[in-house]
């Protein structure tokens, strides 16, 4: 059985802030969270311990802040978050397969992300595409920042559905997570009429559309309904709109508590396959960003 959140951990600010909404997100499930640093990591922001240096830390003040980290990280989730249950551990791996590894035995791996503009962070060094890339666990990027500690707590659950390559779990995750916060869930599908209905430059040849519109929602409405019946009490907003998933879905994230997005199993050892709307959901979005496989 899967038993806890598992959070990546080097130092940097981006995540430290992965480390919070982790811990959040434990207590709302009432799950433990393990803390996993990997030794090779190099800080590039040290993050601010406590103790007295001894002549050990100074002949190897690297080795000695990666040892400390994850104990000091946990002590201080413990005090911030009474009845939290706490783990840390280092590897020796490299961080990629060492993530994939603890993903493993979690219900949940979250990550520090900068997206596409940072110059450190998990992104910008291609860990944390690898690692959503391969994991067959749900992946949640959290980027620090101004806010990013509310993020997790208010606002919508924003859902971007795929009708063609729907699947049950990653609807599931994002009723579950609307109804942990007791937020609203905003499901967002993008579509783009068949290039026939197009008339000359821009225009759309109205009728067509306004049809093939009204079966688009119609699916839409259908995946959703079990959903519904299931989670009563989270209010659904559904959205079909013209246009690219991914500019949606980053126009929807700007107030959003989390964006949840599936990402289809490519089983090939090359290349980082994500897709397309979840390459731009990564890079684009300020919001807490939930990445979930499936078949």
């Amino acid at each position: 059985m899967l038993r806890n959140i598992t959070v990546g951990l080097d130092g940097s600010p981006e995540s430290l802030a992965a480390v919070d909404w982790a811990a959040r997100e434990a207590q709302l499930r009432d799950t433990p969270l393990r803390l996993v640093h990997a030794g090779r990591w190099q800080p590039r922001t040290y993050a601010p311990l406590t103790g007295t240096p001894t002549p050990s830390r100074l002949n190897d003040p690297r080795r000695d802040w990666a040892e400390r980290l994850p104990r000091e990280t946990a002590a201080r989730l413990a005090e911030r978050h009474p009845g939290l249950r706490v783990s840390a551990e280092q590897s020796a791996e490299r961080p990629v397969t060492a993530l994939l590894a603890a993903s493993r035995d979690a219900d949940l791996l979250v990550l520090g992300s900068r997206g596409l503009s940072g110059v450190t962070g998990f992104l910008a060094d291609s860990v944390g595409l690898w690692v959503v890339a391969r994991t067959e666990r749900p992946v949640v990027l959290v980027r620090a920042g101004e806010g990013a500690e509310n993020d997790h707590m208010t606002g919508d659950v924003v859902l971007g559905l795929g009708l063609e390559n729907s699947d049950n779990s990653v609807i599931g995750f994002a009723f579950h997570a609307a109804s942990r916060r007791a937020a609203n869930l905003r499901v967002v599908h993008g579509w783009k009429p068949p290039p026939s209905s197009y008339g000359y430059g821009e225009a759309f040849d109205i009728e067509p559309n306004a049809e093939l519109g009204t079966q688009v929602r119609r699916r839409l409405a259908d995946a959703l309904r079990p959903w519904r019946s299931k989670f009563p009490g989270v209010e659904v907003n559904e959205q079909a709109l013209i246009g690219t998933a991914g500019s949606h879905l980053v126009d929807a994230s700007r107030n959003a508590a989390l964006v949840v997005i599936g990402r289809r199993n490519r089983r090939t050892p090359f290349g980082n396959h994500i897709g397309p709307v979840t390459h731009a959901v990564l890079h684009h979005v300020a919001a807490p960003v939930a990445v979930v496989p499936h078949d």
